[in-house]
């Protein structure tokens, strides 16, 4: 049996998985992230704003329980019809996500959230009724919750390297492609039913709403792209603005 056939039988037979909990100083969030997040791509924001981020970051820290989740399957990816299937569930991934998974030996799906404790202190500030607060928040979280991603990805590097494996850049329902309703597959695939208390609406909105999900491709001969909003056709990223 080669090196490759002996991988997916054991991944196929114990899939491994992670799950993580973890803290605001874990994730490392610069300053310029913050800001970027809020809109001020090439200026800095002023002195009152500054102080406002500081203060919900005082408040907010010690209440912080990001978390991340992943879990490795065997699947067969088909680029003609741009499909996945895993088990008996195939996903409409799209031709571009499709395209960046060729040469996957396997599959890596992921959760990644702020938390449920972020979530209720965003419900806090909407009572205070503080809309600067409320967005600062709303940027925050979103930061969070790709920064908390970001350590899931580290994490799976580590786990994969093991293995002799690299990965590929991580893509998610409602990007390049993979429409949102697919959030539905890609959640009953998971082996727990509440990935790091995440859970899902019946119109694919994942509660706690500043929460991440999908796919990453694995094996020897794929490779992460450094930049990839080429790909992306999602307008109202703040990435773009």
């Amino acid at each position: 049996m080669c090196p490759q056939d002996y991988n997916n039988l054991y991944i196929s037979m114990h899939p491994p998985m992670v799950e993580q909990e973890l803290t605001y100083q874990k994730l490392q969030i610069p300053s310029s992230d913050i800001y970027e997040a809020m809109g001020y791509k090439d200026s800095m924001p002023d002195g009152m704003v500054i102080e406002e981020i500081n203060t919900l970051l005082d408040r907010i820290t010690p209440l912080l329980r990001p978390c991340f989740f992943f879990f490795l399957t065997d699947g067969l990816l088909d680029t003609e019809k741009a499909t996945l299937t895993v088990k008996d569930t195939v996903l409409s991934i799209g031709k571009t996500i499709a395209r960046q998974l060729r040469g996957s030996e396997a599959f890596a799906f992921f959760t990644a959230t702020a938390g449920v404790e972020f979530e209720k202190f965003q419900h806090l500030l909407q009572q205070e009724d503080d809309m600067v607060k409320v967005y600062i928040a709303d940027s925050l979280g979103s930061i969070i919750a790709e920064k908390a991603a970001d350590c899931m990805e580290e994490k799976l590097a580590a786990f994969i390297e093991k293995r002799g494996w690299k990965h590929t850049n991580r893509y998610s329902p409602g990007y390049c492609g993979w429409h949102v309703s697919e959030q539905q597959k890609l959640f009953s695939l998971f082996p727990v039913a509440s990935p790091c208390g995440i859970q899902l609406t019946d119109s694919s909105l994942m509660i706690p709403i500043k929460s991440v999900s999908g796919i990453i491709g694995v094996g020897s001969h794929v490779r992460k792209l450094e930049y990839t909003c080429g790909l992306c056709t999602y307008e109202n990223c703040f990435r773009r603005k």
